[in-house]
Parts: structure tokens; sequence; C-alpha cells
């Protein structure tokens, strides 16, 4: 038995209970020097992998006899910090005195130590580090340099003993070396970004806080400019050439995973949804694939693109560009006219698609616009078609319990330094490729379900009991009949409050809260379903330029297409796990970083209209002020001390503000100000602007 097992069984039974590395040694039987400290490397490694603890007098002991509790630290500006439960029972709160020199984002062992409702905590011990590096203000005191990080969580500043020069003001990357006992943390500056407050400086750092790469080894570049080179050929594979094959994308995409066919066929509709063969050039266990792992998705910011591979592979040749044949992975499917496949297959193509379309030009042939459909006569019966086809799947869809959330997205444009920031508006033309990608989405991943094998599947979760019942409770309190069970929410039951509401001033604040009430989608190797698409099997298989788990379904089918299934089960079993958790935490990453950065460049917009007046609609509701969003999706706080005076209670399961004489609640319409926009914090400051007439 190998020692770490051996070890491992050994604590579970408690032998080793409040033993010293000493005496485990000599109950193993451990006498060489060597060994001594191969032994000591594993119960280290215990340690930090929250198996074991080392209490105060060096002896070893599992952290349960302790009464210990672990979790992840949530730091506060203020000091103090919140234990998240590994457990997902109720946090605990930590007061500065009892951290011990824990810091936000470390996870840690912590014990109760009571409190006045018995939710206080103490860290007991440091399991693993969280933030190894950040970035932040370097200044100097009197004694040396400092950094304050841009993390406000992240409450201690960072003593600074090496690494480049910097000055004060400057915007860095700090490395922390150490954790010295009742002391700040140390580190070394390993980057200066620019000034603290420029636009460049604050969007690499959000860059380097989420450890999001901006460049490509030579080594990954040289196998995606081998790879691109490989010359195109139809053999082995279904000639779709001849078939009039488009992309529909935004007029700013430069790669494009995704290009359609639709025919009639008698009552039915062929649509074929084409999707760039990417595995045919990102073998696995290359440094392409790799590389495509570590990132896991690209990330899009309003003024550039961190992309999964590199511009040869992304924007060349695995891109679907039009006139340009391109090999791919097609799902052909026969739609008949109640939106259900009868008929379905997948196959290696090759394509050359007739039209680079946008979502704008589509839609204007769509909304019949002479002009636009003169220019191409020759795509205008397709479109319809295309029209008509989504238009059966939206039914079916809806008929089935699908939740179609109102979720207001940003358009950000960048142009010779000028920032514009609107609402980003759907037409038709973008339900039409959204409904093609979620009938081929499922449609692969039925295929593949069938097999049994190991896959990444696409989940969304039912919403959690608790949840739901504050959900329902909120209904309630408008006055809105709610009969779902909270403890078994189906999809349909939320679809259908929604469709009640079409139309009505509740409609977007029931949507808003909704939203709240749900779980976040993930990637899992168990097929969960999707409860808001009202799927029983979904997956991602439509876009493998930008997101890995695409990449990987698309090796699995291709498994099964040669007959291969055995090998699947065999090479897959264990990595589909690994990959969903490492995809899921990827996508978080990306999502928080494009957030973050969104933010940024909304507070850089609002900067020039400090003083301006905007009508918004109350979008948060806090016990320290309220949240509005304007038109342009910008949203900004108005601070509890700068609203009207009053005695103000904050309801959190009604979302509500109230006062004796002014009450706030999402979804009220209010008149605000811009105060002030905090580049560092990427917050928009709103107070009410003064009524018309007043002299304020």
């Amino acid at each position: 038995m190998a020692a770490t097992e051996e070890l491992r069984e050994r604590f579970a039974r408690g032998e080793f209970d409040y033993k010293k590395a000493s005496e485990i040694c000599r109950l193993l039987g451990v006498g060489s020097r060597s060994e001594r400290e191969s032994l000591t490397q594993i119960l280290k490694g215990m340690e930090s992998d929250g198996a074991i603890v080392c209490d105060e007098r060096g002896r070893y002991v599992r952290p349960e006899r302790l009464g210990l509790i672990a979790g992840k630290l949530q730091g506060n500006e203020r000091g103090f910090a919140f234990l998240v439960r590994d457990d997902g029972e109720a946090d605990l709160f930590i007061p500065h005195k009892s951290l011990q020199g824990a810091l936000h984002g470390d996870r840690v062992f912590a014990r109760r130590v009571g409190g006045e409702r018995g939710d206080e905590g103490a860290v007991y011990s440091v399991i693993r580090r969280g933030m190894p590096q950040l970035t932040g203000t370097y200044y100097r005191d009197r004694k040396c340099g400092m950094v304050e990080a841009d993390e406000r969580k992240f409450s201690e500043p960072v003593r600074i003993v090496g690494g480049l020069r910097a000055y004060s003001g400057e915007k860095v990357l700090v490395k922390i070396v150490a954790y010295p006992e009742r002391k700040d943390p140390e580190g070394e500056i390993v980057e200066i970004l620019g000034q603290s407050g420029e636009l460049s400086a604050e969007e690499d750092a959000i860059l380097r806080t989420q450890n999001l790469a901006d460049t490509f080894s030579q080594k990954v570049l040289a196998e995606a400019r081998r790879v691109a080179a490989e010359p195109i050929a139809a053999e082995g594979r279904t000639d779709f050439r001849g078939d009039l094959v488009i992309t529909i994308d935004g007029e700013d995409s430069r790669d494009f995973d995704d290009a359609v066919h639709v025919e009639r066929d008698g009552t039915c509709f062929v649509l074929a949804v084409h999707i760039a063969d990417v595995s045919h050039y990102v073998r696995r266990g290359g440094a392409l694939d790799k590389e495509a792992f570590a990132r896991g998705t690209s990330v899009y910011f309003p003024d550039r693109v961190l992309p999964m591979l590199p511009e040869e592979l992304s924007n060349g040749i695995c891109s679907l560009n039009e006139g340009e044949d391109r090999y791919t992975l097609s799902c052909v499917m026969r739609v008949d006219a109640s939106g259900t496949v009868s008929d379905s297959r997948i196959e290696r193509g090759i394509i050359c698609s007739k039209n680079r379309m946008t979502y704008t030009k589509s839609a204007a042939i769509l909304a019949n616009d002479e002009q636009v459909c003169a220019e191409y006569a020759h795509r205008v019966p397709m479109c319809t078609d295309m029209r008509e086809l989504a238009n059966i799947l939206i039914k079916k869809r809806s008929a089935r319990g699908s939740i179609d959330l109102d979720v207001k997205e940003a358009q950000i444009t960048v142009k010779d330094g000028a920032i514009d920031v609107c609402e980003y508006k759907r037409t038709m033309a973008h339900r039409i490729i959204e409904e093609f990608m979620i009938l081929a989405n499922e449609t692969v991943a039925e295929f593949i379900a069938a097999y049994e094998l190991p896959f990444v599947y696409r989940v969304h979760e039912k919403p959690s009991e608790e949840k739901a019942a504050g959900f329902k409770k909120y209904l309630e309190e408008l006055g809105i009949r709610a009969k779902f069970h909270p403890d078994n929410v189906r999809p349909g039951e939320y679809g259908k409050i929604l469709e009640s509401l079409e139309g009505s001033d509740l409609f977007r604040v029931v949507n808003r809260v909704m939203l709240r009430s749900m779980s976040k989608a993930r990637y899992s190797a168990e097929n969960c379903g999707h409860f808001g698409l009202a799927s029983r099997c979904y997956c991602h298989f439509t876009s493998p330029i930008r997101r890995y788990p695409d990449l990987l379904v698309h090796r699995i089918v291709k498994l099964v297409l040669d007959g291969q299934a055995g090998e699947a089960e065999e090479s897959y079993k264990n990595f589909v796990q690994i990959a969903s958790n490492s995809c899921s935490a990827s996508e978080r990453r990306a999502d928080e970083a494009e957030r973050a950065v969104d933010e940024l460049y909304k507070c850089w917009y609002m900067r020039s209209r400090l003083g301006d007046s905007f009508d918004g609609t109350v979008s948060g509701v806090t016990a320290f002020g309220v949240f509005v969003e304007l038109a342009n999706t910008v949203e900004g706080l108005i601070r509890i001390e700068d609203l009207p005076p009053d005695d103000y209670v904050f309801v959190e399961e009604r979302y509500l503000l109230k006062g004796r004489k002014h009450s706030y609640k999402i979804g009220d319409a209010c008149r605000v100000a811009v105060a002030g926009c905090n580049i560092g914090t990427r917050r928009v400051e709103f107070v009410p602007a003064p009524e018309e007439g007043s002299d304020e």
C-alpha cells in the first residue's frame, strides 16, 4: 500500500490522531532520514488539502476531532470577514481580531466561538492562501513602500520587500512572498501597469487579478502555424459546398463558429447547423490543447478579445469565413411542423460559406427593407423559411415550459478612443440563430446520452428550496398567485408567471427577481437537465473556437462516429469531470472579468456626464442604499445618506427600503443625477435629481 493511502486510512480510523510526525514515523517503522523527510512531506500535503491539521503542540489530528469548520474567507474592506462554509451552513462572522493573519480568499479552518447569535467564529489555521498575487496602487509610508489592493475585501496593505521599482500612484502587480505573523503580508512588484486611474492600467489590472493570459507562448504559436498550413481536402467528408450555407453574426465579429442552411421538404424543414471542426486542428495532448484547456474560454472586452486559440485558428483556418472551404462537424435535422426532430444525423463535413451575413442585415430582410432585400435577393426565401422554422421552435419550447427571461445587455463600443454605451438590441435574427443552436445542442446531447458515454453536459439546476420560497413570498406580496411548490419547482411554472405578466409594469420587476432566484448554469459529467430551457438533455456543441467544452464534445462525438465508443469510454471516463469543473471555473472567471471591465468602461463613459440627470429604474435595494439602472444599462448607487431624510428599514425578502414618507423597491421609476464616478471601484454614484424649478 502506498504511504499516502496508508496514512489517510489510518488517520480515518483515528490511529494517528494527536500524534507528532516523529511518533507516526515510529509507528510506521520509518527509520532512514530520507524516508522521514518523505513522510513529513506527505503529512504537509495532507495538511494543505485540509485532511488533517497540526495543533499548537505540533500534533496532527483530524479537523473534526477539534470541532473545526472548513471554508473560504470572504473579506470586508472594514477589516472583518465571513467564513463561507464548505458544508453550506450559514456563514460565520469573523472579527478582525480573530482572523489570526488570514486574508480574503484564504481557505481556513475556524471554530465557532459564540457571539450574540452564536454565529461568530475565529480562524484556527490557514489551509491554503487564496491570493498569491494581486493588483493595487503603490504608495510610500515613512519606512517602506506599500500597496493598497484593488480588491477592497483584501483589507490589509502589502509591504513591498523587493521586485521592480515603482512610484507613488502607480498601478502594480504584486506577488506575495511571505505572511509574517501579526504583520502585513510582504510582496514583490512583478509588473508596473501604469498610472492608477488610467483606463488602460485599470483594465490590465482586472486581467491580472483574474489571471487571464493575453499572450501565447512561442510553442503554442508554432503549433498553430503548422496545423493552419495543412491543405484542405474533401475526402472522407460530406460535401455541403453546393448548399446555400451562410453565417449570421454581429457586425464586429471576427471568428465564425457556426453556419446554417435551411430548406423545405414537404411540410417539414431540413436544418443543417455546421460547426467549425476545431478538433481536427487541436489534437488532444498537444500544446494548443493544453493552452485551450487552461484558458477554458475566450474572453470579450470592449476594446479587445483574449481568444482561447491563436488567431491563425480563431480568425483563420477554423473560422467559417465567406468564400473559403472549411471543415465542419455538421448536425443535419429534419424538423416537422410541430418542431419535433423526426430524423437527424451528425457527420464530418466541408462547407464554403456563401455569405457573411450580419444580424442587422438579416433583420432588415425580415422587415422587408427594399434596398437590403434587393441586395440579397437570392437569400430572401431562405431567410423567410428560417424565421418560420424559428417561430415553430420558439412555440415548442414555450409549450414545454422554457423560461424566456428578458435580460438587458450593454453594447459598449470604442472608436478612435471615444466610448459609447447603449442597450444591446436583440432582433428576430438573433432569435433565429439562438433557436437553431439550442436545437443542435440538444440533438447532439441526446445522441451521446443514448450511448451512456462519458460526456460534458451543460446543466442548469432548479432553484434551491430556500430561494424558490423567497421568490414565492415576494410574488404573494405583489398580489401574484404562485402555484409552485418551492421544494420542487418546474420550469413551466416560472414560465407561466412571466407569460401572465407580459406587457404589464410588473414584468421587468418579476423578471429581475426571478433571475436572482435561479441557479447558475454550469458544466457537469452528470446529466441533470437544463431548468431554464426546460430541456432534459443539453450540451454545448456550437462554439468550439471559443469554448473548451464544445471542443471536448466534438472529440467524443467523432469517436462514436468512427465506431470507437469503447475508446471514448476508456479515454474520457475520468477526464469529463475534471474538464467540467475546470471549464465551469474558467467561465466564472471570464464572466467576472467581463463584468468588471464593462463596469469600468461605463464608469469612464459617465465621467463626462457629471451633474446630468437621467430617468432610471430601481434595480437593487440594500441596507446602505438603492441601485438605479439607466436605459443605457449603466447602474449606479444612491447611498442611503443621500436619499430624502427618513427612518429607513431594509426589508430584505421584499427587496424594499421602507421609510415613513419614502420607500424604494425594485422596479420603481426614479430620476437621478450623476454625482461621481470612482474609477478605482468602478462605481457610478447617483443622487436624487433636483425637481424642475428648484434652486438646488
